[in-house]
């Protein structure tokens, strides 16, 4: 149990470092748009730039956390998403794509986390757990839209990127005592080679299971990267300030956090993990159609009960999804696996913001854009209703 806890704890920190740095960019955009004189479009081609390099790190990151471990894998993410706030904070166009470039290659943070979990923890558990160490990304966005805003207005958006950029790189150095615990299994005799990204491919699309999680992962992730890139420039343009944007933004985090710990525990012990993604699916189409036609003058309140029900289901599918994803996992593949889902996932991370980027270029409307990239998700809602498995078989 103490190093359940103690793995649980490590990395619910490490994912709340990483969701802060990768999310600070787009909560702090309004500022650096209007300091670079850019169009808002460049923030969603930013976040596709950041996806399809998470895709290719995703996918190939299998072997390297079985020679290095799971925990120096960590550490790893934690410093190079250092590097990239700080050639951010340089502000020239050619940094701002490195930035994004690197900034993706954060991303093999939670399949490592998930390397580690899934050997301190009962099968059973795998949804509450999982779910648990997920809260780490509605934490992280949280910190991201209450300090953001802030520290922008009295320091200036460079200045806040290297404060992030500080703060991961000390985590990541905090992190090093516990390699002796968690990286004991690694094989040092493993080494990266080309085709193992066709075999991580191939593990993931080649059964039914791990293909319907890939799905949804895309299709989910997407939902996520157009929510956490445009609510907070969005909410700017109906007449919220950038900091009352970005705290309507945390407040309506702040739900993820209890919720993907219910999602987890009813998961582990009253329904399917499928029955929840489909429940999750059908829930955050809904309220990203909603959110698609808020407009100027509309009660904050209501715009803030959507962004809250957006929260609870856009923000809050990864825990169940991760463990489903691990309990169907071949033996000894469950890091390269779990990278092959969230690398097909980057694919709908990598579309979803160019998508809403052009229907903005085109048309001129952010709602637009959040009801084309909310639809999707009833699909996957729809396709987790129709297998549905017994909760016994499951089990």
């Amino acid at each position: 149990m103490k190093i359940l806890l103690l793995a649980l704890g490590s990395m619910f920190l490490q994912q709340t470092f990483i969701a802060l740095g990768r999310t600070l960019p787009a909560i702090i955009a309004p500022s650096i748009i209007s300091d670079l004189i850019i169009d808002p479009v460049w923030i969603g081609i930013y976040f596709s730039v950041t996806a399809l390099s998470s895709l290719v790190v995703q996918l190939g990151c299998g072997s390297f956390i079985v020679r290095y471990g799971a925990m120096r894998i960590s550490q790893m993410s934690l410093f190079t998403l250092a590097f990239s706030s700080v050639l951010a904070a340089m502000g020239t166009p050619l940094m701002l794509i490195l930035s994004a470039i690197l900034g993706g290659g954060s991303a093999v943070s939670t399949p490592a986390s998930s390397h580690i979990l899934s050997r301190c923890t009962p099968q059973r558990y795998f949804p509450l757990v999982f779910s648990m160490k997920q809260t780490a990304v509605p934490t992280g966005l949280l910190l991201a839209g209450l300090i953001g805003p802030q520290l922008t207005e009295q320091i200036g958006w460079q200045n806040t990127l290297l404060i992030c950029a500080s703060a991961c790189a000390v985590f990541g150095l905090i992190l090093e005592p516990l390699r002796h615990l968690f990286d004991d299994d690694r094989v040092k005799t493993r080494f990266f080679q080309l085709s193992d990204f066709k075999t991580t491919f191939v593990s993931v699309l080649g059964t039914s299971d791990l293909r319907n999680m890939s799905m949804a992962c895309l299709i989910f992730n997407g939902m996520q990267s157009v929510v956490t890139a445009y609510f907070v420039i969005f909410l700017t343009t109906i007449g919220y300030t950038p900091v009352a944007a970005g705290l309507v933004f945390s407040m309506a985090v702040l739900v993820a956090i209890p919720g993907r710990i219910l999602w987890g525990w009813l998961s582990s012990s009253l329904v399917s993990p499928r029955l929840m993604l489909a429940g999750l699916g059908i829930g955050m189409a809904l309220s990203g159609g909603a959110l698609g036609f808020c407009g100027v003058g509309w009660p904050t309140i209501v715009v803030s009960l959507i962004a809250c029900l957006l929260s609870a289901t856009a923000l809050s599918w990864h825990g169940i999804l991760l463990a489903e994803t691990a309990r169907v996992a071949p033996t000894g593949m469950l890091g390269g696996v779990t990278g092959g889902v969230l690398a097909v996932g980057q694919v709908g991370a990598l579309m979803f913001p160019l998508m809403f980027s052009g229907l903005l270029e085109f048309t001129g409307s952010y709602g637009l854009g959040f009801i084309a990239c909310a639809l999707p998700s009833l699909l996957v809602g729809f396709q987790m209703i129709r297998p549905i498995e017994s909760f016994k078989e499951k089990r």
